[in-house]
């Protein structure tokens, strides 16, 4: 984890082998970042042995999530759930080196133990079945379509025996097109020991959560067999969310944004125009005055009771220099390089902090003294893109760019992309702009499974190696099918959702890690027909049947007979008469009784 962790290597050598002795453990981490933003990443592991796994005795490992894995015979699980975009230009390197990260929407890879691919799709068709009712997902809808068995992009994290491996087998299914909502939030808060109640889990609220430039959900099952120990099964959770410090300041009751009042303005005075009555307002990219309670919607609940007490559980990367207030009982530890520190929390009482704007300004408004970290370069830089015009054909085109001077990055680009997108292969291109090297140097390796009509999508995966400063331009073209009218869905004309890329950077050296990083999700127009002709034909259809046969069924049914001859006529000729004999006999009446009168 190199570059979301590089600022508290101190503490991770401290805490490491005491993570993975405690059973349970959540820490909380916050980053400020340029632009008036504030990365927040909670973590929460969870180990058991897998002796008590096997036996079914559940105590921090969530027991509705361990019967599935049991009865799928699942080895090594990896379930993400992301929303919005990583702008990587303004906020840095990825949290956690990318690896809790999925693409937008639901993505999900497991490694299951079958000795065939007919029993690896029964059981990853179980999987995904559960899954979907466990977290209120889709997850039911990744098909053989959506399905896909890496070669070179995933390897496995845990520590598995050699007797199994060659009977694991991966798959890779994604849904670019779900939504991600509070109805996914509240399963994962409920595999928590302390189920959201206390601890820095009590933060966790949709309405900030959801509300957040970028936000990604991450669960890892994996084996871990430390030397000279039993081998336990760990359970880790994830949140990351990129918050905008003035948007979550807003009081929930009210979040209408209202302009401040003119004293509470900060101006830059250097523009000429700068005046009493005219203002010009300063950069705040440098930080902003924030309190965890303010941004969070309120504080940290006390601790949780089944938490490993030497782990701190708040940890703020900001320089020694800022102030920083918290809660009273509360101990600092403060990491020797001066970018970092931890605070161990009070267990019975609730936590807050304060991070003031620094006491020194220049002339333009802005702090002297540096607010935030620096935010670490990526190791490459991705974009993708449609390219071309009409409904018949298109193309893709990834700009991938090395930004380092003077190392090469190597990595695996992967892209799965549905049955539709009929891609050809032999316009697979690439060009470098910045280098002297030749294409060829570019792609080493290619793997490249085709997809087959309504039963499987296109795979398709490229090891490929970037020189130093420079910016390789990847491009092929494909050719759009024709669905059937029953095939597009609800909203047809809004496009159908492209998973994103996946791209595995390899380490250069053996002290480096794998890390991940996705480009963003597209929106792929189809051929559309008008849903509304198969409606218009049916009514006209319809209506010229009505009147077709309503006109004959009533003249071979109806029965025509002459106006005097009919029932009714009779009838009412006799009725007709006994009301204008009771009309005379009244009148007579009345007639006689004026005359005694």
């Amino acid at each position: 984890m190199r570059c979301f962790f590089s600022y508290l290597i101190p503490f991770s050598i401290l805490f490491w082998s005491v993570a993975l002795a405690s059973d349970y453990y959540e820490q909380l981490i916050l980053k400020p970042l340029p632009q008036s933003t504030l990365l927040a990443s909670f973590n929460f592991r969870s180990n058991t042995s897998l002796s008590q796994f096997e036996a079914r005795n559940f105590r921090y490992f969530p027991r509705s999530l361990g019967q599935i894995l049991q009865h799928v015979g699942t080895r090594e699980l990896h379930l993400r759930f992301s929303l919005g975009r990583w702008d990587a230009e303004s906020w840095g390197a990825r949290p956690w080196d990318g690896t809790k990260e999925g693409g937008t929407g639901v993505e999900l890879w497991a490694w299951l133990e079958a000795e065939s691919d007919e029993e690896a799709n029964r059981k990853w068709l179980t999987l995904t079945n559960a899954l979907s009712g466990l977290f209120c997902a889709s997850l039911n809808f990744i098909d053989e379509t959506r399905t896909t068995r890496p070669v070179m992009s995933f390897q496995p994290e845990g520590d598995h025996p050699p007797s199994i491996l060659p009977n694991m087998q991966l798959l890779h299914g994604v849904l670019p097109r779900e939504v991600v909502c509070t109805e996914n939030l509240t399963p994962f808060l409920k595999l928590l020991p302390c189920k959201g109640k206390a601890g820095v889990s009590s933060l966790l609220d949709g309405h900030k959560l959801f509300d957040a430039s970028w936000q990604s959900m991450a669960i890892d099952i994996r084996p871990i067999c430390p030397s000279g120990e039993e081998c336990v099964l760990q359970i880790e959770q994830t949140i990351d969310m990129v918050l905008d410090i003035e948007r979550s300041k807003r009081p929930r009751d009210n979040p209408i944004p209202r302009p401040p009042p003119g004293h509470d303005l900060k101006c830059n005075s250097s523009k000429p125009y700068h005046s009493g009555d005219t203002c010009f307002p300063t950069d705040y990219a440098e930080g902003q005055e924030w309190a965890l309670d303010q941004v969070f919607g309120k504080a940290i609940k006390g601790a949780c009771p089944l938490t490993d007490p030497n782990i701190p559980p708040v940890c703020v990367q900001a320089p020694l220099s800022r102030e920083i207030y918290t809660t009273a009982g509360t101990t600092e530890i403060k990491n020797p390089n001066g970018l970092s520190r931890c605070y161990q929390t009070p267990s019975d009482a609730d936590f807050s902090m304060i991070l003031p704007r620094g006491a020194q300004e220049d002339e333009n408004g802005r702090t002297s003294a540096s607010e935030i970290v620096e935010p670490e370069t990526p190791l490459l830089y991705a974009e993708r893109s449609f390219t071309g015009h009409g409904y018949e054909r298109g193309g893709v085109r990834t700009i991938l760019t090395n930004p380092s001077p003077d190392t090469e990055v190597e990595f695996v680009y992967m892209e799965s992309l549905p049955w539709f997108m009929r891609i050809y292969l032999h316009t697979l291109k690439t060009q470098i702009d910045g280098a002297s090297s030749s294409t060829k140097d570019v792609i080493e390796e290619i793997y490249y499974r085709p997809a087959l009509d309504r039963v499987r999508g296109t795979q398709l995966e490229l090891r490929m190696r970037i020189p130093p400063a420079s910016t390789v331009f990847l491009t092929y073209d494909f050719e759009k099918s024709i669905l059937r009218y029953t095939e597009y869905p609800p909203d047809a004309n809004r496009g159908f959702d492209v998973a994103a890329a996946i791209i595995t950077i390899l380490p250069s050296n053996p002290r480096q890690k794998t890390s991940n990083l996705r480009t963003t999700t597209l929106l792929l127009s189809l051929p559309t027909p008008d849903f509304s002709m198969p409606y218009n034909v049916i009514i006209f259809t319809s209506t010229a049947i009505a009147l077709a046969f309503g006109g004959l069924y009533n003249i071979l049914i109806r029965r025509f007979i002459g106006a005097d001859e009919s029932p009714e006529a009779s009838v009412g000729g006799l009725k007709g008469k006994i009301i204008t004999g009771v009309a005379k006999l009244v009148t007579k009446l009345k007639g006689t009784k004026g005359k005694v009168e």
